[in-house]
């Protein structure tokens, strides 16, 4: 019998715990919550989580120390940062979030995000993508849709996934991944980074622009310890960055 993918949602207001529980619930998830990051830890002392949604906003220990204290092993996390935050957003990314919304935030889109994040931790542990938890049917859930091949790598739009020309898996958090897509969709052009920012965020563009920065130092060294990689993204002084190698698409194998 396969198991309920869990999630744990940690913060202080219940209101905001009682809306993510009860809408991840009825899409499939069973949930917990926590009202800060010491019931956060005795939760995971007793029981396993598959995710955790973490405020950073919070008395008394805020969500970038919890985040910090969960070490090596801990499930992956998604942080909600209040509108404008852009400093939190940063220091999360680099802390290792897999991914970061700003509150108050859509289920919906949060929703997303969790799809999202699981199915990439799925592939990584070595899963297949059938085995991911139960939600609602959506775009991409039927399998990996469209590739993009360059220089030997493959990046997969419908599993969200990066293999280097050794088939080796680059693990690539969402913020990331949208990045890249947005460099290999323009290749051989000098882009600004307001248009990285327009392509790999959309709306929510206003409130990254310094967190791009951080994406984009850790999608490069992610690229360079990958078999070629090194030289796949290049800084044009005073005009932006030129993805160098030629893009082709296709269907996965």
């Amino acid at each position: 019998m396969d198991m309920q993918t869990r999630i744990l949602i940690v913060d202080d207001d219940e209101g905001i715990r009682t809306l993510i529980g009860d809408y991840l619930a009825r899409h499939g998830y069973e949930t917990a919550v926590a009202e800060d990051p010491a019931a956060m830890r005795a939760l995971l002392e007793r029981e396993n989580f598959d995710l955790i949604v973490l405020d950073v906003m919070m008395p008394r220990e805020d969500g970038l120390s919890a985040l910090r204290r969960l070490g090596a092993g801990a499930p992956p996390v998604i942080m909600l940062s209040a509108v404008g935050s852009d400093v939190d957003r940063i220091v999360g990314l680099e802390m290792g979030a897999d991914d970061y919304l700003a509150k108050p935030c859509n289920p919906r889109e949060l929703l997303a995000r969790i799809r999202t994040v699981l199915r990439r931790r799925a592939v990584q542990d070595g899963k297949g993508a059938s085995e991911e938890a139960p939600g609602p049917a959506g775009a991409g859930d039927a399998g990996s849709g469209d590739c993009l091949y360059f220089a030997g790598w493959r990046m997969d739009l419908g599993l969200r996934l990066l293999v280097d020309p050794a088939a080796q898996l680059i693990p690539l958090s969402d913020g990331e991944f949208r990045l890249l897509r947005a460099f290999a969709e323009h290749p051989r052009r000098v882009l600004t980074r307001d248009q990285l920012l327009d392509w790999s965020r959309g709306e929510d563009s206003e409130h990254y622009d310094r967190a791009i920065d951080v994406q984009l130092s850790r999608l490069r060294r992610k690229l360079s310890e990958g078999e070629g990689g090194g030289d796949i993204i290049r800084t044009v002084r005073n005009e932006g960055y030129l993805f160098v190698p030629a893009v082709t698409t296709g269907t996965p194998a």
